[in-house]
This record gives structure tokens, sequence and C-alpha cells, in this order.
């Protein structure tokens, strides 16, 4: 029990950050999730997490590292995700309002817009990768390192990261660049994402190294 412990609370993935190699993803920071009180999806974390986020990107695009945003959208008539997601508590479905104005165009936070030569990648369920040409786009750019932001750290986020560790692309997740509704989620997610899928770095740790 003890070398469990340890793995989940202090162990580190034994590979080494190659910037050259690297890709940052931006997992859906958009208006829905970081807009103050705009949508009942709106996370008060990601947005305080917005500054973090703001220096990370314009780190890597100094050092020409490829930024990647992933946005919900409306795409094929919305039949393009899993058909057992309206009946998820997520969606709220009891609630009274009329949400058809949510997760139609994906836009990005303002103070994070995309750059015009960025990809914004549309995606229908919370991995990144799936149903999109996520993996193609970064074995095109030669980039077999990625590091992931956004939010949410134990949905989206960490589905990405999931899916990333499963096609062989190391991951970098970042522990203060993620942002969960509540804090105990958020550091149970880290956990478990450093004992089996991911090296879990700070940003002042990401700058260091990029």
């Amino acid at each position: 029990m003890e070398l469990a412990k340890k793995s989940y609370k202090s162990e580190d993935a034994k590979f080494d950050i190659i910037p050259e190699k690297c890709a940052l993803l931006v997992i859906d920071m958009q208006n829905e999730f970081v807009k103050p009180q705009w949508s009942p999806y709106w996370v008060p974390e990601a947005n305080r997490r917005v500054p973090n986020m703001k220096r990370l990107i314009q780190h890597c695009r100094k050092k020409k590292i490829p930024v990647i945003f992933t946005v919900f959208s409306r795409t094929h008539q919305y039949l393009d995700r899993p058909s057992t997601l309206p009946l998820m508590p997520s969606r709220f479905p009891g609630l009274d309002i009329d949400q058809s104005s949510f997760f139609v165009k994906g836009e990005v936070w303002h103070e994070l817009a995309p750059t015009d030569d960025e990809i914004v990648l549309h995606k229908s369920s919370y991995g990144a990768f799936f149903e999109t040409p996520l993996e193609t786009i970064l074995k095109n750019l030669g980039k077999d390192i990625v590091i992931i932001s956004g939010t949410l750290t134990n949905y989206c986020c960490s589905t990405t990261a999931r899916q990333a560790y499963e096609r062989s692309f190391k991951v970098v997740f970042g522990s203060d660049v993620t942002a969960a509704h509540f804090p105990k989620f958020h550091e149970m997610e880290l956990q478990v994402l450093r004992r089996g899928f991911a090296k879990v770095m700070s940003l002042d740790e990401l700058l260091k190294v990029l």
C-alpha cells in the first residue's frame, strides 16, 4: 500500500520534455464554461485559471510550440456524439431553461483567442481524440508530447489525457492550468493521472523546461 500511495502522491513519469516535440492542447476554454454567470455550465475556477493559461499560451507561441484549441459546438446536426449524452445529469435535463443557444458556435473565451493560423478543433464528446483528426494532426506536426490545459480537469482534460496515453503520446498535465468544479475533484484527478497516465507539472515548472 505504501508503494501505491507514493505513486499517487509523488512519483513522476519517466520521460524528458523536448520542446520541439511538444504541442499544447487548450481544452474547452469557451464561453459556456468560462464566461461568468452566462450558462449553467460555468466553471468559476476555469475563469480564475485564465491568467495562468494566457502565460502558457504566449510562452508556447514564442517558442514555436503549436497551440491547438478544442471546443464543443454544433457539428453534423449533433449526430456525431454519444446518444447517451442527454441522459447524463451533467446536461441538467431537469433545468427549465432554453439551452438551444449553448454549445452551438464553440467560441473560445476572448482572453485566450486563437490566432488566425491556430487550429480550433470542434469535438463532440469529452475526449479530444474521439471522432476528430487530432491524432493525425499531431503526427503530421511531428509531435509526440502533448501538454494539456483547460477545463474540466476530471472530464474533458483527463479523458483527453487517457486517450493520448493509449495512442502512445507522452502526456504532460498542467496542475494549475486546468480547472474542475471543486478543488477536491481536481486534486483527486491529478493523483490518478500522475500514477498512470501523465507527468503532472505546475505552470512554473512547465515554463522552465519549455
